[in-house]
């Protein structure tokens, strides 16, 4: 779990109302609790967006199971490694977990300081954590 904490970037696979697959990359943070394998959380940001409503905050209303992917490449094989995180997603719950969220994004990521994310953040309590490493 250690690697998926320091990685810069996921990808979030979510299954819309008619069951297909949608896979896109995302930035997170990872909380502790309230289970044993904590949280990750990601917020709706500033950068451009097609619709004003995303299609991930969608499909986990529809269907809350959700996977991400974090992983590392290199040409030097003995580096690489990958960790997959299973988990039920939802909208934040109230003010106090959406500031949580929301800070840890700020504490990750340089360009939130200016500019902190202010749409809908997602949670996602893990479930299971499976991985591998060279």
């Amino acid at each position: 779990m250690s690697l998926a904490r320091q990685a810069r970037i996921g990808r979030l696979g979510t299954r819309s109302a008619s069951g297909g697959i949608d896979l896109v990359p995302f930035v997170f943070a990872a909380l502790d609790g309230p289970g044993p394998l904590g949280r990750l959380v990601c917020a709706v940001d500033h950068k451009p967006k097609r619709h004003g409503r995303l299609r991930r905050l969608d499909n986990v209303a529809a269907h809350p199971e959700v996977t991400v992917l974090v992983d590392h490449y290199e040409e030097e094989w003995d580096r690489l490694w990958w960790v997959r995180l299973r988990g039920t997603g939802r909208q934040a719950m109230g003010d106090a977990e959406r500031a949580e969220a929301i800070a840890a994004l700020v504490a990750k990521y340089g360009q939130y300081r200016e500019r902190p994310p202010v749409g809908a953040v997602l949670v996602i309590e893990l479930t299971a954590v499976r991985g591998w490493s060279a």
